[in-house]
């Protein structure tokens, strides 16, 4: 029993998905998509090396086209700020007198130990300042 070309194309559209799941590489989806592309044009009847060009070509145009894509998305998602990181630049309420010595503050319905970024700065109960920075358990704003 002899097995159409059809059927050794989608194997090896399988056996190019394996790695692809492994390793995380989007390239052999691409060319994954290209042997697909080859069984397409041998169930339509094309010869094999029609199969191989549109292989080739698909696998190519895709690598082409998508990659730089796809690798512009992933330097372009932006940082999710976690940790003190998120707090920086939050604004928070002081409780008791700020100045650059201490003082104490309610940030993100916590209360914090704070110092002022100017030592020579002050700012009194209820007044609102954002934070510069975390330094150790400490804010620091203005």
């Amino acid at each position: 029993m002899d097995i159409d070309a059809w059927v050794w194309w989608l194997i090896a559209a399988v056996g190019l998905g394996i790695p692809l799941v492994v390793t995380a590489m989007p390239e052999f989806g691409m060319l994954a998509v290209g042997a697909v592309a080859g069984a397409v044009t041998a169930g339509l009847g094309g010869g094999a090396v029609l199969q191989v060009v549109v292989f080739a070509v698909v696998s190519s145009a895709l690598i082409a086209v998508v990659r730089p894509i796809a690798a512009r998305q992933r330097s372009e998602r932006p940082r999710l700020a976690t940790n003190v990181d998120a707090l920086k630049g939050r604004t928070a309420v002081v409780l008791e007198r700020v100045d650059g010595t201490g003082g104490r503050i309610k940030l993100g319905g916590e209360i914090w130990s704070a110092r002022s970024f100017d030592a020579t700065q002050s700012y009194e109960v209820g007044r609102e300042v954002d934070v510069v920075e975390i330094d150790g358990a400490t804010a620091v704003v203005m």
